[in-house]
């Protein structure tokens, strides 16, 4: 199990990781930051990326902010950030 922050940039014009923001993870959403739009959308694009279930991300902290800390279950911390950041 893991636990990584994100700071979230929403309604950009495409999906993608951006790189590091201080000790988090910046990840750019198309999806617009309102009624929880962009929470699940960013569930579901770490899912895809991450190539697990939706299931096993959870959002622990930050529903309303930028700054989300986020729990992922059967990968450890280091191979989230490799496959998050091997991109960018």
């Amino acid at each position: 199990m893991a636990s990584l922050r994100f700071h979230i940039v929403p309604n950009a014009k495409t999906n993608e990781v951006v790189g590091n923001h201080g000790g988090a993870i910046k990840i750019k959403l198309r999806a617009p930051a309102m009624k929880g739009k962009a929470n699940a959308a960013l569930r579901s694009f770490l899912a895809a990326e991450l190539q697990i279930s939706e299931r096993q991300i959870a959002l622990k902290r930050g529903q309303k902010s930028r700054d989300k800390l986020i729990r992922i279950e059967g990968l450890s911390y280091q191979d989230v950030r490799r496959r998050l950041l091997a991109r960018t």
